[in-house]
C-alpha cells in the first residue's frame, strides 16, 4: 500500500487485505508508520502483488482513504477473519484496523493482448482494449 509520510513524501508498505462483511479492512501494527501515516492522512493505494514478470495476471490499484475502526463488533469480525484465515488473530487493543472508503479503481492487463479497466463515482466505469499480437 501506498500512504503520505507527514514530509509529503509517499512510503510503500505490504498489507494483507480482509474483506470482511463487503468490507476491505486492513490491519496494522500497533503505531507502525504507515498506520501513523494513515491517521494523520487517510489517503492511500492498495496495490496487488505482481508475480508474473509479463504482467499478464494483471495489476489492481485502489485510491481511497482509510477509516479508522474503533467498534468493538466490526473488529472482532475483523479478527475472526482474520484467525479462519491464518489460525492466528491480533490482540485488543495493540493494532491499528481500518476499513478502505474507495473513491477509484483501476485493473490493467499487460503483454500481446492489453486492456484495462477504471471506475470512479462521477465517471463510472471505463473499458479499453488493444491487440499487439
Amino acid at each position: 500500500m501506498g500512504t503520505l509520510r507527514h514530509n509529503g513524501y509517499p512510503r510503500i508498505s505490504p498489507v494483507e487485505p480482509e474483506f470482511v462483511d463487503g468490507d476491505l479492512i486492513l490491519g496494522m501494527m500497533w503505531h507502525s508508520p504507515k498506520a501513523l501515516d494513515l491517521l494523520r492522512d487517510p489517503r492511500c493505494v492498495v496495490h496487488s502483488v505482481v508475480s508474473d514478470r509479463s504482467g499478464t495476471e494483471g495489476d489492481f490499484k485502489l485510491y481511497g482513504r482509510a477509516v479508522d475502526i474503533q467498534d468493538p463488533v466490526r473488529r472482532a469480525r475483523y479478527r475472526a477473519t482474520v484467525k479462519a484465515r491464518i489460525d492466528w488473530e491480533p490482540s485488543e487493543p495493540r493494532y491499528h484496523c481500518f476499513v478502505i472508503d474507495i473513491e477509484s479503481a483501476g485493473f490493467r492487463v499487460f503483454g500481446d493482448d492489453e486492456y484495462g479497466l477504471a471506475w470512479a463515482p462521477t465517471s463510472g466505469l471505463r473499458r479499453w482494449a488493444s491487440s499487439g499480437g
